[in-house]
């Protein structure tokens, strides 16, 4: 049971939140249990929407983005998060089951891919602090600065979500993946 509850349909949702709740159900076609939590506040859901939509339009791929969701939902342990990036990675970005093994141990079976989920962990596990070599290493891979600076914020968006699921311990709405239960 969640300890933040959430609205159970959009017209219970706060009138602010209504209309971008109905963008996000025409989008994915339901409203997972994440933006409803979220639509508590209708500023935080506006912000929410906001920076995913506009990273969405950025240079990284949409696979990339899933990787680096995963990475980080694995390393915080969040179930809710690692279960719709799992299902998102698989539906929408076409990723298999060893590329998402692969991603939740913090890598990559791609080499351009790779770096990214790499430096993602690090940005995760240093808390920004990474060492020049790291910096050095992910353009060697191809990534430009912009592209580094999109890395950092998807790390910094997935750990909000990742965080607010776990303290409102967010009912997982997608097939359920644990993050205590890691592939060998």
């Amino acid at each position: 049971m969640p300890r933040i509850p959430y609205p159970a349909s959009i017209p219970a949702a706060p009138e602010a939140s209504q209309p971008l709740l109905q963008a996000v159900e025409k989008q994915l076609g339901s409203v997972p249990n994440l933006f409803r939590l979220v639509s508590v506040s209708p500023a935080a859901l506006e912000g929410y929407l906001g920076l995913s939509g506009a990273l969405g339009k950025g240079r990284l791929p949409a696979a990339t983005r899933e990787r680096v969701a995963l990475a980080v939902a694995q390393a915080n342990g969040c179930n809710y998060c690692l279960s719709a990036h799992s299902y998102l990675g698989k539906a929408l970005a076409k990723l298999d089951e060893a590329e998402i093994a692969a991603n939740r141990a913090g890598r990559s079976n791609d080499a351009k891919a790779d770096a990214a989920v790499r430096f993602a962990v690090k940005v995760l596990e240093a808390r920004g602090r990474v060492a020049g070599e790291d910096l050095s290493e992910i353009r060697a891979a191809g990534y430009d600065d912009g592209q580094i600076i999109e890395i950092v914020q998807h790390v910094a968006l997935n750990i909000w979500t990742n965080y607010l699921n776990e303290l409102a311990q967010t009912e997982v709405d997608f097939p359920v993946v644990d993050a205590a239960e890691i592939a060998a």
